[in-house]
């Protein structure tokens, strides 16, 4: 169960009543582009709210001041545990971008997953292609380490094959967390 407070955001578990939210978003081609799934219609918002309450890798992202939900971050530690390595993802409302939300909510779940889950290492992966995605993990003082080429595909062309993606990888040590604090 997580539940974090910012200045403007609260963050918390998912309810299966966030699914008109969650379909606001979901439902727009431009949010999905590069993620591992094709847009989500009602019934399946409906269906992935329902799943994401019974777990605590997916938190609700919502504005403090009318509780909408405005996007999720993904945060789920990798296996084998004992690394303590854990990977972020996030993704938001195009209504509100720009306005800073995803970096403070990132930054909260992050400071959290240091200070309290001792996390050793946070993780992200994005596509090049995604300036929003790679910039917002620069301003969290994430270290690009690697730019792997055509490593994975979640889309297939008309002809069934695949449509292969650059990932940009990225890393922070908790030590480098609390460094960019100062």
């Amino acid at each position: 169960m997580i539940k974090l407070n910012t200045e403007r955001l609260i963050l918390r578990n998912f309810s299966k009543n966030d699914w008109k939210d969650l379909y606001e978003y979901l439902s727009v081609p431009s949010v999905v582009e590069y993620e591992p799934y094709d847009i989500f219609n009602e019934e399946e918002c409906k269906k992935e709210a329902a799943e994401r309450s019974e777990k605590d890798n997916f938190i609700a992202v919502c504005l403090k001041d009318s509780g909408k939900l405005i996007g999720n971050i993904y945060f789920i530690q990798s296996e084998p545990k004992e690394l303590m390595a854990w990977e972020i993802g996030y993704v938001f409302n195009p209504r509100f971008y720009g306005n800073g939300y995803a970096t403070e909510a990132c930054f909260a779940v992050l400071d959290y997953g240091f200070r309290n889950l001792g996390v050793l290492r946070t993780v992200a992966m994005c596509n090049p292609l995604n300036v929003r995605s790679w910039r917002l993990l620069e301003r969290l003082n994430m270290r690009r380490e690697g730019h792997l080429k055509k490593n994975i595909f979640f889309k297939r062309d008309s002809q069934g094959s695949p449509l292969w993606n650059d990932t940009y990888e990225y890393a922070i040590l908790c030590e480098e967390w609390f460094e960019s604090l100062k």
